[in-house]
């Protein structure tokens, strides 16, 4: 899918590489989805399908975070306060550990409210707003909105494929 420059381009690659991820987040028995046998977002280390989705849950919400504090006039800690953008290991460690709590079934509700959140969000911004300035140093509004939210769909997507391949064999 091409990289989206419009608010309606944008939406449409939340909306199918969403659907394409829960199509396949379905699948993963609920017995199996905090069990830790797929490769990590840091070197070395294992997930499990629920650290996953923990992951896209938390990455979602901190986007919702950055646009409510940039719509209030106040300013946005990138990636999130405490945090550097050399340090997306030890956010994912957090993520996984703020929703370890949650059943397979409740991460998967988190997960569809905070994208309907973001479209919710997104589906009121204007072209110029999303595209025709910048917002983080080079990056626009809906660049960044788009590198938080439909790509890591794709790539949780390709994970849970894989995953589901090496344990259905």
């Amino acid at each position: 899918m091409p990289v989206p420059t419009s608010r309606n381009e944008l939406l449409e690659a939340i909306d199918v590489s969403f659907d394409r991820l829960m199509a396949d987040l379905v699948r993963v028995p609920e017995d199996r989805a905090h069990e830790r046998s797929m490769e990590g977002h840091a070197k070395g280390t294992l997930i499990s399908p629920a650290d996953l989705v923990s992951y896209l849950v938390g990455w979602n919400e901190l986007v919702l975070k950055w646009l409510e504090r940039d719509d209030a006039g106040k300013p946005v800690d990138f990636p999130e306060a405490g945090f550097n953008w050399n340090q997306l290991g030890l956010l994912a460690q957090k993520f996984y550990s703020d929703y370890r709590h949650l059943s397979w079934t409740a991460l998967l509700e988190r997960l569809r409210a905070a994208k309907s959140r973001l479209v919710q969000s997104v589906s009121h911004r204007s072209d110029h707003e999303l595209y025709d300035t910048a917002w983080y140093a080079k990056w626009t509004k809906g660049r960044m909105i788009q590198l938080n939210s439909s790509s890591p769909y794709a790539n949780a997507r390709g994970r849970i494929r894989r995953w589901l391949h090496s344990t259905t064999r």
